[in-house]
């Protein structure tokens, strides 16, 4: 299937939506942290995870053609967590198909080598265990993902990797400049820090399942036929097979991109394929779906 490549004129409709992002953020900040601070504690942690979607569409190339000016349009790092260069790394590296759900090469795999695992501390494995049910990963799943990651980063950092010196450089500033205008805000940083975990664990819901152990590479991407409220939370991600089929697509497209192709893509990924987020809910909240330990590891 083709790619459809990037369009031609700026996606303002895109663009909106950032600026509308960043308004809703202040709005909470500076006027409903005021009237109700737990509720500006949960309505923050949506605009958290809108805003990380958004900067996954950024790192695709939108809403326009000049890199430099989608990577500006990122300067503040809502959730203080990832610096963007990371993320923009480390997820192109993801859409590697071939080494999907590789507990090495794929850097947003949430499997281990058996043989790691096997040499885990009980206590290590009982939680990484509780992370993979849906309740699990949404609780855990950000501080675990944030621990690993920093311990990543600084095991580069200690080899000379220039581009994780570089991803923090330009972070601590975006991050620093978060803190400050939340400061000056009606909402304690304490508070703020509790919105962003939780936008965070808003992501966990999409990642939770989007790749399976599967022998084909092509098979191991979920299509997830959801409308509601996550699905435009998540950009539409949930029909991640058609976002990885055509990463260039912006987010509005793919949608109409499924419906146009829907047997062709459940061919292709063997129909792995689930109806909507409250079947997922329902079938994983407290119930893990995959183990921690690669399943077809080393045959995969």
């Amino acid at each position: 299937m083709a790619e459809p490549s990037t369009p031609k004129s700026p996606e303002w409709g895109t663009f909106a939506l950032i600026v509308g992002c960043y308004a809703a953020w202040l709005v909470g900040l500076f006027w409903l942290a005021d009237i109700s601070l737990w509720l500006a504690v949960l309505a923050l942690g949506f605009v958290a995870a809108l805003h990380s979607s958004l900067t996954h569409e950024v790192l695709h190339g939108h809403p326009f053609r000049a890199k430099w000016l989608n990577e500006a349009l990122m300067a503040l790092p809502l959730t203080l967590a990832i610096p963007y260069n990371r993320f923009r790394d480390l997820h192109l590296a993801h859409h590697q198909d071939a080494t999907l759900t590789d507990p090495y090469d794929d850097p947003e795999s949430n499997y281990l080598d058996p043989k790691v695992w096997a040499d885990l501390p009980r206590g290590v494995q009982a939680v990484l265990a509780q992370n993979n049910t849906l309740l699990g990963r949404m609780v855990l799943g950000p501080a675990i993902g944030q621990v690993l990651f920093l311990r990543d980063e600084w095991r580069g950092l200690r080899r000379g990797d220039r581009a994780i010196l570089l991803a923090w450089a330009l972070h601590i500033p975006g991050a620093v400049a978060v803190l400050w205008i939340v400061a000056q805000s009606a909402m304690p940083i304490w508070a703020y820090l509790i919105s962003a975990y939780i936008g965070l664990a808003l992501l966990k819901i999409r990642t939770f399942l989007e790749h399976r152990a599967h022998e084909k590479s092509r098979a191991r991407t979920v299509i997830i036929e959801d409308s509601g409220p996550l699905a435009f939370l998540f950009l539409n991600n949930n029909l991640h097979v058609v976002h990885h089929m055509n990463p260039a697509a912006p987010w509005y497209r793919l949608p109409s991109l499924y419906r146009d192709g829907k047997d062709r893509y459940l061919a292709c990924n063997e129909a792995y394929v689930y109806r909507s987020y409250a079947q997922i809910f329902r079938q994983y909240l407290l119930r893990a779906k995959d183990p921690v330990p690669h399943p077809l590891w080393p045959k995969h």
